[in-house]
């Protein structure tokens, strides 16, 4: 587990599985606790050195989602800086998109934001938003930022893409090719990985 992270952070070795099916009984106690009561609980456990601590906080957020706001997103992003990698802002922008419930507040400022794992996550708050994507605002935020050479924001952009392609392929398959000189390589690839 410790390889797989690039030997970022420390692991107790505890599997997903194993984690979630230990965690459930307590994070299920928390119904109802508000959203300071879980910010800080999330804060608690963002301080353990072990990666899985991080991994129970957004469970735990994962669950009690609707107990958040939009005004809790300024918390939430602190704690994405902190640690930061893939696997805790990838989960932290679906619990994101749950709570802005298709809206975008918050987003704006984030998708030029100095942490270019903030910038991610305003890539990919609408996965899975289907027919309620905001196809507009999704294409002006790939195109933004159409221009980065980091790995994570081109990668990003295709899988925000490529998620939308679902709902709408031959949109997204228009929009690529009109856009390909634009768009990094690996952005239109992911994007158009299922179009045929």
């Amino acid at each position: 587990m410790r390889a797989y992270m690039r030997d970022q952070f420390d692991v107790l070795g505890v599997g997903t599985p194993q984690r979630r099916a230990a965690g459930k009984p307590l994070l299920s106690g928390l119904k109802g606790a508000g959203a300071s009561a879980l910010l800080a609980h999330a804060g608690a456990l963002w301080l353990q050195p072990q990666r899985e601590y991080q991994y129970v906080a957004l469970d735990m957020l994962a669950i009690h989602w609707k107990e958040l706001t939009s005004a809790d997103i300024p918390e939430l992003f602190t704690l994405v800086a902190d640690k930061p990698w893939w696997d805790t802002v990838d989960a932290m922008a679906g619990i994101i998109g749950d709570i802005l419930r298709h809206q975008h507040d918050y987003m704006d400022q984030a998708l030029h934001d100095n942490n270019m794992w903030i910038r991610r996550i305003a890539l990919l708050h609408q996965l899975g938003w289907r027919d309620q994507t905001d196809e507009q605002r999704l294409f002006n935020d790939c195109l933004t930022l159409a221009h980065e050479k980091e790995f994570f924001i081109q990668k990003a952009i295709g899988w925000a893409l490529r998620d939308y392609a679902r709902h709408a392929p031959e949109t997204v398959r228009l929009f690529t090719h009109k856009e390909k000189e634009r768009l990094a390589p690996l952005s239109f690839r992911e994007a158009n990985k299922h179009l045929g």
